[in-house]
């Protein structure tokens, strides 16, 4: 069990103070060689969203390993517009010129002009589509090496003087825009974050939390990198070591640099400020910080590679972030920070008015605060209830107006199965048996059955079940699962395909590993209470918790599930399906983050109520001195994030929406109205502690209530 002293605290703050170059430089050191070298982490980053041991992966493993194509990467499409009219026979001269350029050595090919297919599904007025499976490559764009061919293969051909398009899930997937680097979500979550700060601070002490950021930032990529040598490590680590790091290394900084303030306020000198700062802020600091990495665990034993390495990722961003904190900046604050004051040279206190006057109100009226705003989040996270994990549909993805996204507008639009983009493979050893039983299932448009060595090899062959609605809304994925019933009614047959593998992770992740959840509360339990030396503030936080998260989720199925405000807010559609990925990784942060205000809030409400005052008194004193300080980090965090949802990826937009949704939920309605006024609810009961000592503090430690608090009289005990 963790305990961190003042005492402790204080002694670091003196070794730290007393090795100042050591310190610097070694910062210095790790930070420039971070920076340097995190192009090439990003360069080591992959994509490779695989679910060992599940069904559907091992055989698309099985199918690309006999045919070289297809398994978990869905096919491209390419797209011929017909004359209005016409049929596929008046055109399939035209047609055949098309197929026969797409026949490529080792590609797969289905067209409507092959025997054995159905054709229907591929072809409709004014639209005939040909899906091919070139072989991928791992990457963000797995036919990076394939569609310059395919480009190249069908330059000239037209069909009735229109040249084909090619779309498809791996170009939507892409956004439709050019690749762009991380450091231009980290520069606009900096940019929205250094605004902030200068509101906060008024002078260049503003630039010492972004000075903190960039040093945890360019070392935690250091540290991923040599993650990186031993596992693959998922892309999505570098959005959130640039922008979480970012926001949480702010938070951090700004805890301890607005006490050093208040402490200097109260006319203490500069170590003084300095060492009581790091006894009482930092070690919230160090509580906060570990609460983050110990909620990251849910992702560690979850039983999918990719998320475990985003688990690990996220370790390092509060970890590093602390230890920059407690070391890097006091010696900051120590050797420049009244210098950086300027140009307000006055020190000011951290307690405000306006969040007094909150606290005050909240108090006072604290049953209909706390059932107003219990309400409320319950209202938020109501759609929850109506939640389905998947991969969004194609149709969220073919936004826009780019060539992909109107082709695919189109061939729906006239009329072609919504599924047809992303069918499901089917691996079997009688392909007659397998497209009759097949073709069957409720909900399957059709089943695609060419011949060729392409799609037969070795005494087994493919078949490829296009579904009638998109594999990703509600009757697709009963279409799916109907599917996956029937072909296990035929021996030696295995399905895959993207839309199975998405439903194997659902299961992976939420079905299997129900625990993880029970054993992040109770470490987060076991690190709390002693800290707060109570029993019930930590099982207050913990429930606070879950309704606020509970709230973002709802938010986000409301938003984009069920398409309100997509449109405005993205310029995209309903996605009919969350990310299955998302809820399990948005928990594990917000988590974490949320915890991070309810210790600063609680560790100063605790400060008061060791120092004499009534329970009320206590918790007025912490929201004045904390409801500046976590809204203005919550306002940063929720910045970083808005940046986060600029990236062009559907499924990277959703995070950043539950993320940025569950910081301003938390900061405040819950820290601000809910976690107030229900300490204020159960007054004495918030301090029942069986383990506790008496404690005698000195006649000083005690100031008079109401009376103005001197820096001498400040408790050790955060």
């Amino acid at each position: 069990m963790l305990t961190v002293e003042g005492d402790e605290m204080g002694r670091l703050a003196d070794w730290v103070l007393g090795h100042r170059r050591i310190v610097v430089l070694t910062w210095l050191a790790l930070a420039v060689v971070g920076g340097v070298l995190a192009p090439t982490t990003i360069d080591r980053l992959g994509f490779d969203f695989s679910t060992p041991g599940q069904p559907a992966y091992e055989a698309n493993q099985a199918i690309v390993e006999q045919f070289g194509t297809g398994g978990g990467v869905d096919p491209l499409a390419v797209t011929v517009a017909l004359p209005e009219g016409s049929s596929i026979a008046e055109n399939r001269e035209e047609l055949a010129a098309v197929v026969d350029r797409l026949r490529q050595p080792g590609w797969r090919v289905a067209s409507p002009l092959d025997e054995g297919t159905a054709a229907e599904v591929l072809a409709a007025e004014g639209t005939a589509v040909v899906l091919v499976w070139p072989p991928a490559v791992e990457g963000p764009a797995p036919y990076a090496a394939a569609l310059p061919q395919l480009e190249g293969a069908l330059q000239g051909v037209t069909v009735a003087g229109v040249e084909p398009v090619v779309t498809g899930t791996p170009l939507l997937a892409e956004g439709g825009g050019e690749e762009r680097p991380i450091i231009v979500e980290i520069a606009f979550g900096a940019g929205g974050a250094i605004v902030v700060l200068v509101l906060v601070f008024g002078s260049l002490l503003a630039l010492v939390p972004l000075l903190v950021a960039a040093v945890a930032i360019t070392t935690t990529f250091l540290l991923v990198l040599a993650l990186t040598t031993v596992t693959d490590v998922s892309f999505i680590v570098q959005y959130l070591v640039g922008l979480i790091g970012l926001g949480v290394a702010i938070d951090y900084s700004l805890l301890v640099v607005m006490r050093w303030r208040e402490e200097r306020a109260a006319g203490a000198d500069d170590l003084t400020a300095v060492r009581t700062a790091m006894t009482t802020a930092g070690r919230a600091v160090v509580f906060s910080g570990v609460t983050v990495a110990i909620s990251l665990l849910t992702l560690v034993v979850l039983p999918l590679p990719f998320l475990r390495t985003v688990g690990f990722g996220g370790l390092f961003i509060p970890l590093v972030s602390v230890l920059v904190a407690l070391t890097l900046l006091p010696v900051v604050l120590a050797s420049a920070g009244r210098r950086l004051e300027w140009p307000r040279r006055e020190a000011r206190g951290s307690e405000s008015r306006t969040w007094r006057r909150i606290g005050t109100t909240v108090v006072r009226h604290r049953w209909v605060s706390a059932v107003l705003a219990t309400a409320l989040l319950l209202l938020l996270a109501s759609p929850v209830l109506g939640i389905r994990l998947g991969s969004p549909q194609v149709s969220a993805i073919a936004t826009g107006s780019s060539p992909a996204a109107t082709a695919f507008q189109e061939l729906t639009g006239d009329g072609l199965p919504a599924g047809l983009v992303r069918p499901v493979e089917v691996l079997t050893g009688d392909r007659t048996a397998a497209v009759e039983r097949l073709s069957e299932v409720e909900g399957v448009a059709g089943v695609l059955a060419p011949e060729g060595e392409a799609w037969q090899a070795g005494g087994t062959g493919l078949v490829d079940v296009v579904l009638a609605d998109d594999p990703s809304s509600m009757a697709g994925r009963e279409a799916l699962t109907a599917v996956r019933a029937a072909a296990d009614e035929l021996p030696g047959t295995r399905v895959g395909g993207t839309a199975a593998g998405d439903a194997d992770s659902v299961e992976a992740i939420y079905g299997n590993a129900w625990w993880v959840l029970p054993l992040v509360v109770v470490i987060t339990f076991a690190l709390l209470a002693p800290a707060l030396r109570s029993i019930w503030l930590p099982v207050k936080a913990l429930l606070l918790n879950v309704v606020s998260i509970a709230a973002a989720y709802g938010m986000t199925v409301w938003i984009w599930q069920e398409g309100n405000l997509t449109d405005t807010l993205f310029g995209a559609s309903a996605t009919g399906t969350l990310t299955f990925w998302v809820p399990v990784a948005a928990f594990s942060f917000l988590f974490g983050l949320s915890m991070d205000y309810e210790v600063f809030i609680l560790s100063r409400i605790r400060e008061g109520r060791d120092a004499g005052m009534s329970t009320d008194e206590a918790t007025v004193h912490g929201v004045a001195y904390t409801g500046r300080l976590v809204t203005s980090a919550a306002l940063i965090l929720f910045l970083a994030f808005v940046a986060l949802s600029t990236v062009p990826v559907v499924d990277v937009k959703i995070f950043a929406t539950t993320l940025a949704l569950g910081i301003l939920l938390d900061a405040t309605v819950v820290r601000g109205v809910l976690t107030p006024a229900l300490v204020a609810v159960l007054g004495d009961v918030n301090w029942w502690w069986p383990f506790d000592r008496p404690r005698h503090l000195p006649a000083h430690a005690a100031p008079r209530h109401g009376a103005p608090r001197h820096a001498h009289a400040r408790s050790t005990r955060a």
